[in-house]
């Protein structure tokens, strides 16, 4: 599934590639005025996706499913021809969070759909602006195609059914990516309850970054979750955060340093303190 060299370009790389015909550009900055600030200055030739519309299904209840769904693989492949994204691309995507918005989402969809040519911005918007790369400002106009094969997700999933039953096994991992603060339940800004899974461990998404807001040397990043997992496979580490988009941050982390892709679990914190599951306060 990780064939593609890196899950990670810098940002001299892609100043290399900007004049690529096959090259698509993506800011996928989440947040409720991100489309505002893409509209005053992104990345020039870039697309703005929306993690609201394009790479969630969001329905009325939360407790099914948590804040942001996956959308059903038709969906998603229609969002693709409207970026004119096809299995060829060369799909780079960025936000203004440190690749924690939904940079590390998309990836991981687009991974999940069996795309292998994508990669994300290691340091995002402001390694770019830093650097000198051209920015621009308004809407780019897309160029659709006609079709982009349908698939299932191809990469592992778990949901709170599974979660519920491995969380407290001493060889499985659930990891939870959210804030210490939010993990110990003293503060809850989004949700409805503070807390966390019983059993799961906590591993702040930050602490994959070094003090620039770019991704820790592979080799560190290895060193640091082989630690933490103890030699718990792949197949048995689960990872969550509020609503399954931040966990992909730490899963594209695990990626680059050569794990395999660990599970998502993607109705995460969102989900489960809806559904009157257990729950621990520290």
């Amino acid at each position: 599934m990780n064939t593609f060299p890196s899950p990670l370009i810098e940002v001299i790389d892609l100043q290399s590639i900007l004049e690529s015909t096959n090259l698509i550009l993506i800011d996928a900055s989440g947040g409720p005025k991100a489309n505002i600030s893409f509209e005053k200055q992104h990345i020039k030739g870039a697309f703005y996706i929306d993690l609201e519309t394009d790479l969630s299904s969001i329905g009325k209840n939360a407790a099914i499913g948590g804040r942001h769904p996956l959308p059903n693989p038709e969906d998603f492949a229609k969002t693709l021809v409207k970026f004119g994204i096809s299995p060829e691309s060369h799909v780079v995507i960025y936000d203004f969070n440190n690749c924690a918005n939904s940079a590390s989402r998309f990836w991981w969809m687009l991974k999940a759909f069996g795309h292998d040519k994508v990669q994300v911005l290691n340091g995002g918007f402001k390694a770019a602006l830093e650097f000198g790369i051209p920015i621009s400002s308004g809407f780019e106009e897309t160029l659709p195609l006609s079709n982009y094969p349908v698939s299932d997700w191809k990469l592992p999933l778990a949901d709170i059914n599974e979660v519920e039953l491995v969380s407290k096994k001493e060889d499985f991992i659930v990891i939870d990516v959210r804030a210490k603060e939010r993990y110990d339940g003293f503060v809850e800004p989004i949700d409805l309850i503070a807390g966390h899974i019983p059993g799961a461990i906590n591993i702040p998404l930050t602490e994959n970054l070094d003090e620039n807001g770019k991704f820790l040397n592979k080799d560190v990043l290895k060193k640091m979750y082989s630690e933490r997992l103890n030699n718990t496979q792949e197949e048995k580490v689960i990872i969550h955060c509020g609503s399954g988009v931040s966990a992909c941050h730490t899963i594209l982390a695990m990626v680059y340093a050569g794990f395999e892709f660990p599970k998502l679990y993607v109705g995460s914190w969102s989900e489960w303190s809806r559904n009157e599951k257990e729950i621990t306060i520290l």
